[in-house]
């Protein structure tokens, strides 16, 4: 078929609308069929950048890259040829298959249509897929954070100097007295209490990599994966060394297996305790320490020596870090008038998150206030008023299951520092 009137005003009409697709698409037919075959390939390729999902669009190229093509003719063969008759007389210009080739579509698209997905070459930033399970699964941080970031708690660091940082800063006091960095730290107390933000300290205060582990990274539903999980991060603490490796939620990871039934648990507390006799043989740059909000529940076999063999008990914060607690929430609010003093006496067994509550609590009612009247106004004591009465400490239920563990099940003396604390806060 010549090329027709219709074309050339459809060139004419898709050059004033380009992103006409269904126009676009009707030239290029018009094309294929007047076996202008490059230049309909270009428009539908222009189409299928417009609209990617287009069937019509994809059924021409399909038809545009199998399109038959005339034979060579018989002189350039060498003697004559004639081309092949269907069984109705028409003749065949030449081979055509049901099945449509890609390859050769692409090829033949290259210079219009930019492939959809590239492979990076060594320079490249994705990489193969391959290398997405290459790099390191868990990611190890710098920690920033100081004790001198830690309100109060001065037996809370006194402890902490004395199980890792007097040894770390004087290796020769260390090899004269023996000390050996061995075994881990556990954290343990009330929610809220800052055990994480502690385990920062050290690590910036160690000028260590910090690695924090919570029951997410390490549990998996397929048998095996938790073990493997366990075993790709003390791997990657090692790498980092010095680390301080913190488990989070041990008692959920380390369970006392006379209390478990299935088998797959079992299984990742052994390869916990496995973990842990290697980190004291093989690496001394990786340091462990774990939290937990219920030590009783910690498999006991995780606290013998050189592995968790140390506790900390980390309690509500006492008044020093209770005033530090409340200036930092408060210091980028719009404040006036406040007793910090009278607050923190009021906020006696509060713990951090209960403290960060409560600025929050009284800021929401001056803000409600706000958008009320329709005039800002400073946070003020009366909005911590209000608050105190909505706010209580969340330690009590804590304090309450931990009372009678400190009494009735205290073999050998593991909660001596939680029952001195009871009793001095009159609460045995």
């Amino acid at each position: 078929m010549p090329e027709t009137p219709l074309i050339r005003s459809l060139r004419a009409a898709v050059a004033a609308a380009p992103d006409d697709v269904p126009l676009r698409l009707h030239l290029a037919s018009l094309l294929l069929d007047a076996h202008l075959t490059d230049e309909a390939i270009t428009h539908i390729a222009a189409a299928l950048q417009r609209d990617p999902g287009s069937d019509e669009a994809r059924a021409l190229m399909a038809r545009a890259v199998s399109a038959p093509v005339t034979p060579p003719r018989a002189e350039h063969l060498g003697g004559s040829q004639e081309s092949p008759a269907r069984p109705d007389g028409d003749a065949v210009l030449g081979p055509r298959t049901d099945e449509f080739d890609w390859q050769a579509a692409e090829q033949e698209l290259a210079d219009i249509v930019p492939p959809m997905f590239v492979t990076s070459g060594p320079e490249g930033g994705a990489g193969d897929l391959a290398d997405l399970d290459s790099g390191p699964a868990f990611d190890v941080e710098t920690s920033t954070v100081r004790l001198a970031d830690v309100g109060g708690m001065a037996e809370v660091k006194e402890r902490l100097e004395a199980a890792f940082l007097a040894p770390l800063r004087n290796p020769e006091l260390r090899r004269l007295y023996g000390k050996s960095l061995r075994g881990g730290l556990l954290l343990y107390g009330p929610p809220g209490c800052g055990k994480t933000f502690i385990a920062r300290a050290v690590a910036g205060e160690m000028g260590a990599r910090f690695l924090s582990v919570s029951l997410a990274d390490v549990l998996d539903m397929y048998v095996g994966q938790s073990e493997r999980n366990l075993r790709e991060i003390f791997d990657t603490a090692r790498r980092a060394a010095p680390c301080v490796l913190f488990l989070d939620e041990i008692d959920a990871i380390g369970q006392k297996r006379s209390n478990l039934r299935s088998s797959g648990m079992r299984g990742t507390v052994n390869q916990l305790l496995a973990e842990l006799d290697d980190v004291g043989d093989r690496n001394q740059g990786v340091f462990v320490l774990a939290a937990t909000n219920h030590p009783w529940d910690v498999d006991v076999a995780l606290r013998r020596p050189g592995r968790l063999d140390r506790t900390l008990l980390v309690v509500p914060p006492d008044p020093p870090a209770r005033e530090a607690i409340l200036r930092y929430h408060l210091k980028d609010r719009p404040v006036a008038g406040i007793d910090l003093r009278k607050l923190v006496r009021r906020t006696e067994g509060y713990s951090g998150a209960d403290l960060a509550h409560l600025c929050e609590t009284a800021a929401e009612r001056a803000m409600l206030e706000a958008a009320r009247t329709g005039q800002a106004r400073l946070i003020e004591m009366r909005d911590f008023e209000t608050a105190l009465a909505e706010v209580r400490p969340s330690t009590g239920p804590w304090f309450e299951t931990a009372r009678n563990v400190a009494l009735f099940a205290n073999e050998g003396g593991t909660y001596d520092d939680l029952l001195v604390y009871l009793k001095k806060r009159r609460m045995v």
